[in-house]
């Protein structure tokens, strides 16, 4: 029975992985469409995106972080 909820635990927090992956994905794609309209700001621009970029990231560490934890610690 335990080990049962401990996978579907694990399960629910890696859902934050998809949100992730979306975040990840909207920013990249911000930064093409904004490099496109003037490329004299590229790397402004990518200041910007990588901004943006690293939360979303740990976002998506914190999720695999807590889907480990519940899996090999409890």
């Amino acid at each position: 029975m335990l080990e049962g909820a401990k996978l579907i635990g694990a399960g629910a927090a890696t859902i934050a992985l998809a949100g992730a992956a979306a975040g990840i994905g909207n920013v990249s794609s911000s930064l093409i469409h904004s490099v496109a309209r003037n490329p004299s700001l590229a790397k402004q621009s990518f200041g910007y995106a990588i901004s943006g970029f690293a939360p979303t990231e740990a976002i998506a560490l914190f999720a695999l972080m807590m889907a480990s934890s519940i899996l090999f610690v409890f």
